[in-house]
């Protein structure tokens, strides 16, 4: 084999870099459903005898569970995005397989920034014992709060400015466009971080649900989803947004 035959043959393997791409999120999604699937690296034993021990072993465990499990439960909603990006990156720019992983990169990493934040908030509220090291919730005030801020930031205008952004690739990208990996690299940070603005209120209420909880994962999965492209997004924002604080209100009150 020559190098030149070795060139062309890896040209044409790069032409399919869609079905790379779709390959590829799906060996992450998939991945990352059966880690949850399989407890996430949380064994039983350790669990009833002291996770709140807040040891190096036990955050990077931490860190890592909610980083797979943020990858999980966003990846669906994000795959239109990136396969746009797939798309324009082969008629606006040089089509090169490296600037995709670029922009999938910066995406992974701006929810390993915000796995980061929610591990040091789910250490606060065990050490003020909000949250039980089971990771459930200990007392009503802390799921109630929790329902009605996410409820508030649901109907706040920069919520809707994010939402707006991951519900419309076409126009991020028009707006937005950087040729090669390190352009690639930037867009796929800003798109992170407008989805780390539609979503990341969203995703505390898993302290409400319970952090390892399947059906709560399976639901904010579906709902961000659904919000991201169906027709009637925004609506259903806003109707979500008034649920959630009747919901935390009658809690208040009930408790």
């Amino acid at each position: 084999m020559d190098a030149e035959w070795i060139s062309r043959s890896f040209e044409r393997v790069l032409r399919h870099d869609r079905a790379i791409t779709v390959a590829l999120l799906i060996f992450i999604a998939g991945n990352s459903w059966a880690y949850i699937l399989l407890g996430g690296g949380l064994e039983m034993p350790s669990m009833m005898t002291g996770i709140g021990n807040w040891d190096l072993d036990h955050s990077i465990v931490m860190l890592v569970m909610w980083w797979v499990m943020m990858l999980a439960m966003m990846l669906p909603s994000a795959a239109p995005m990136i396969l746009m990006f797939v798309s324009l990156n082969r008629t606006r720019s040089d089509g090169s397989i490296g600037a995709v992983l670029a922009f999938v990169t910066a995406f992974v990493l701006s929810w390993g920034a915000f796995s980061v934040l929610a591990t040091l908030l789910q250490w606060g509220l065990e050490k003020t014992e909000f949250l039980s090291p089971m990771m459930a919730p200990t007392t009503e005030i802390l799921g109630a709060s929790l329902l009605i801020a996410a409820g508030i930031w649901q109907l706040t205008p920069l919520k809707h400015a994010c939402l707006r952004h991951c519900r419309s690739p076409l126009n991020f990208f028009l707006h937005k466009w950087r040729n090669g990996p390190s352009g690639a690299f930037k867009m796929g940070l800003e798109y992170g971080v407008f989805c780390l603005g539609c979503c990341w209120v969203l995703m505390t209420l898993l302290f409400y649900g319970g952090v390892m909880n399947l059906w709560w994962i399976t639901g904010l999965t579906l709902y961000v989803l659904v919000e991201k492209v169906a027709p009637a997004g925004h609506w259903i924002s806003h109707g979500t947004g008034a649920l959630l604080i009747a919901s935390g209100l009658w809690i208040f009150v009930a408790s």
